[in-house]
């Protein structure tokens, strides 16, 4: 595979510092700054200042690009949309079960009754898979997810309530004996409600209040800088007839002449509707030449693919879960190390947040508690999932087995079938003397 040119290699051979697309896009948008204006709501305006930490307030950041990045727009860079789609997908399609301790050991729930809610239809409005969609987007986006615990006036809860980011605002309320976190909500209507009432899901970096958005954090600038990148390609090769088109003729012509030539011919060849449409017809010895401008020239596919891998990194996704191959055999044996590290370092921290919230909201005893089914990562890698399966049933020359098949059976929707099939493996030599001892912890 081609070694891919890091970006201070490329900088290094760029004729001036930083990429030529970008430094005209950003005198382009200064010249656009410095005209006056009489709309105060202008999208483009210079944020500084108390303005700045104003708008930080409702997710609005200026980034380094001089772009507006908010949770919103950022979402319109394909590298963090997918980032955000695959975090939040991976973790809606793992199954909740609930869990007793019984004797030092757990055991799975039967007919849980908080698992509907989890794991098909927390509230009429949503399914379980969008509630955790919404939840994991808002942690990531926005710093944290809110979900409203409705209960009926005996104390059980009836559904969980997704809310939106802005619609709900935290605040710390201390007592002589007591620090805790009460919240006011505007949702269609205005109330307030205790923490013990709320699914807190904060982001990495939880104050105590609130957490740090991705967005805001660490990826402001590369996603500034990618959304400008879209921004002026766009523009540059939307014109069609671009200026790196030069006509040129041995025979003078007067100012009006070059101006009605420049205009006829952007009017006839210029513009996506008008490529490939008319014959190119030059008259009275005028030649055409193209200047053509290469992305290599200007860095625009280096820098582009430098911001794809600088959102992945902050994200914690490995590249070439969003389409960015160049770079995936530089983390241990390749792609499947980098998927087993995303499982491992990404997502393990966002299932260990959702479960202690769970935890400490929805039982009031440490016998109950909830977990993430990781095997559920699992079911689309056949390969992966046998060698898993045949070592824990184990059997001669694998050693000891820690799942009987009858359990292997359950994991694939199958029926049972008893006798030997219900027993875990254990060599005759190394038969367990404590009945309870041979299962998975």
């Amino acid at each position: 595979m081609n070694a891919v040119a890091t970006w201070d290699a490329v900088q290094s051979r760029a004729a001036s510092p930083g990429s030529s697309i970008l430094n005209a896009w950003r005198a382009e948008r200064e010249a656009t700054r410095a005209a006056p204006r009489n709309d105060v709501t202008d999208s483009k305006q210079v944020i500084s200042g108390d303005n700045a930490s104003m708008l930080q307030l409702f997710g609005v950041n200026s980034a380094a690009a001089g772009v507006a990045v908010t949770p919103e727009s950022a979402m319109r860079v394909s590298a963090v949309f997918a980032c955000v789609q695959r975090i939040a997908g991976a973790v809606a399609s793992l199954p909740i079960e609930t869990y007793q301790r019984v004797e030092g050991e757990r055991e799975r729930v039967e007919n849980a009754p908080l698992w509907w809610l989890l794991n098909e239809q927390p509230t009429p409005r949503f399914t379980a898979a969008s509630h955790w969609e919404h939840t994991l987007a808002s942690m990531l986006l926005r710093e944290s997810g809110f979900t409203y615990i409705r209960r009926n006036r005996m104390g059980e809860i009836k559904e969980f309530v997704p809310l939106p980011w802005d619609g709900v605002s935290p605040r710390r309320v201390t007592t002589a004996d007591s620090d805790r976190l009460e919240y006011s909500i505007n949702d269609v209507r205005t109330w307030g409600c205790d923490q013990d009432d709320m699914l807190h899901f904060p982001g990495f970096g939880f104050n105590g209040l609130r957490g740090m958005s991705v967005i805001q954090w660490a990826a402001r600038n590369a996603a500034g800088t990618a959304m400008a990148m879209d921004e002026y390609s766009g523009r540059f090769f939307a014109g069609g007839a671009h200026p790196s088109i030069v006509l040129s003729t041995d025979k003078q012509m007067t100012d009006k002449l070059k101006t009605d030539t420049r205009e006829s011919f952007a009017a006839r060849y210029s513009g996506v509707e008008n490529a490939h449409r008319l014959p190119l017809v030059l008259t009275e010895g005028m030649k055409v030449a193209n200047l053509s401008l290469s992305a290599e020239d200007s860095q625009l596919l280096e820098a582009r693919k430098f911001q794809v891998i600088d959102i992945a990194r902050a994200f914690g996704v490995p590249p070439h879960m969003i389409g960015e191959t160049s770079a995936s055999t530089s983390w241990g044996s390749g792609i499947e190390a980098m998927s087993r590290a995303f499982v491992t370092y990404t997502l393990e921290t966002h299932l260990q947040r959702i479960e202690q919230e769970l935890n400490r909201k929805l039982f009031r005893t440490s016998k109950f508690f909830m977990r993430f089914d990781r095997d559920a990562l699992l079911e689309s890698d056949s390969d992966g999932q046998a060698k898993y399966f045949r070592a824990g049933i184990g059997g001669p020359g694998a050693g000891p087995g820690w799942m009987s098949i009858d359990e292997v059976r359950k994991k694939k929707n199958l029926k049972p079938m008893g006798g030997k099939s219900a027993e875990v493996y254990f060599p005759p030599d190394k038969a367990p003397t404590n009945p309870t001892e041979g299962t998975k912890p």
